[in-house]
């Protein structure tokens, strides 16, 4: 059995759920495949869906808030209905807690000011008004729970924060990928579920479309991996990685799920929060709970893992991140039993993601951008078509990178930024925090 299509997508995450929704815009016929069950049922699903605008260099920070408007006006954006209903953006904030790690903020400052994010100071005052439960004490570094000092006060305090107004999170990020195939279907794109690309055809130096596990075809002249965790098995695949000199790897992560202090309400209080100096972020979840992530901290360890083989139960991290958190707020309480999420990351070396063509004809890759770029995802998605219908159009994108318009902020960005071929980005966070 063969089909035909104008392109295959490998992956229906959000960020390929995107991607098909904007090339089906633009005029490609798109057929997405994906291992999984559903749309956004890999890593998407286990995403804190956080939308934030601050990032460590100024493209970053720009693709951000341009990937803001598109959550505030989503039902606009998707011009569809889905009979599951739409996902919801709460536009709670984010509060950033100014510290020496991250340089009390002073650059991201200075990039909000040059593109025009709000952003407001928050004083120690002003924190402990809004976070009642907070000890603004400071805890830095952070330890590891059987290092020496693990949980006895550092040095100061932490005695401001940047508030970020245009900030939040969305509610279900994966009826938020859902709303995206729905919208795809609507411009003619095509979802399979269940099957796993297994080849990607060649034919006369350039990709021909894909074989998949049941040794079906899909004919089709373009290919974008938009794999996820699986992205390097999918280049090596294809014959891609011989020029990049940016790749990518799953990374485990764990994130904790906890109740909020009893006398607080958590859930319609307080914003988004990323706090370099326990090495933690977190946001509110439904019946008044907490989700808690990390930042990656030096002192913790990598679990670099196959995408297929992990350990998805919970281990010391899980109760290393709540303990972090603990620090912060004193009256939190801790179950014993444990809950939250066990998934991947797509990780590159400089934790920015790869949005570009590859050494082989009509392979494209959207790749390496779990972790922070889920709130980027209807932007990327507009990009990538732009630069598949630049590149398709004889264009060399090595050569000369496509530049791209932001259709609400109206900046130019040059897409080389997200080259495959680019030096390591030493402006970067070098952690989810991109």
């Amino acid at each position: 059995m063969s089909e035909q299509a104008d392109a295959v997508i490998i992956g229906a995450g959000v960020i390929g759920a995107a991607i098909a929704f904007e090339m089906n815009k633009a005029g490609y016929r798109t057929l997405s495949i994906d291992k999984n069950p559903a749309a956004g049922y890999g890593p998407t699903s286990g995403s804190c869906a956080i939308i934030r605008v601050h990032y460590s260099t100024l493209e970053g920070t720009a693709f951000a808030y341009e990937g803001y408007f598109y959550w505030r006006d989503w039902a606009e954006y998707l011009e569809v209905t889905d009979e599951r209903g739409l996902a919801e953006f709460r536009e709670v904030g984010c509060l950033v807690m100014r510290t020496k790690q991250n340089g009390f903020l002073n650059k991201h400052i200075a990039l909000c000011k040059e593109l025009g994010v709000p952003f407001e100071i928050w004083d120690e005052a002003e924190i402990t008004k809004r976070l009642p439960i907070y000890d603004l004490t400071s805890y830095w570094p952070a330890k590891q729970m059987n290092d020496e000092g693990f949980g006895e006060p550092g040095a100061g305090r932490v005695e401001s924060g940047v508030f970020f107004p245009t900030a939040g999170y969305v509610t279900d990020p994966q009826l938020s990928t859902h709303n995206l195939q729905r919208a795809a279907e609507a411009k003619d794109g095509r979802f399979i579920f269940n099957r796993r690309v297994v080849e990607i055809m060649q034919e006369n130096g350039r990709v021909s479309g894909v074989r998949l596990d049941d040794n079906s075809r899909v004919h089709a002249p373009i290919v974008v991996n938009v794999a996820g965790p699986a992205s390097a098995k999918i280049n090596e695949m294809a014959g891609a990685l011989g020029d990049m000199t940016i790749t990518t790897r799953p990374l485990r992560q764990e994130v904790v799920h906890v109740p909020s202090p009893q006398d607080f309400d958590f859930f319609n209080q307080a914003p988004v929060i990323s706090d370099s100096d326990i090495a933690c972020y977190c946001r509110p979840e439904q019946g008044n709970h907490i989700l808690i992530g990390s930042e990656d901290p030096e002192c913790d360890q990598k679990e670099w893992v196959d995408d297929e083989e992990y350990n998805r139960e919970f281990t010391d991290q899980w109760t290393l991140q709540a303990y972090r958190y603990a620090q912060r707020v004193p009256g939190l309480e801790i179950p014993s039993r444990l809950k939250g999420v066990v998934d991947l990351y797509d990780v590159t070396e400089d934790w920015i993601p790869i949005y570009d063509k590859s050494m082989i004809p009509g392979f494209y890759m959207a790749i390496g951008s779990s972790g922070n770029q889920y709130k980027n995802a209807p932007i990327a998605g507009k990009m990538m078509a732009a630069l598949i219908d630049y590149c398709e159009k004889g264009n060399d994108h090595d050569e000369v990178p496509l530049r791209f318009e932001l259709p609400y902020t109206k900046r130019s960005m040059d897409v080389g930024f997200y080259s495959r071929k680019r030096s390591i980005n030493q402006e970067s966070s070098f952690s989810v925090l991109g």
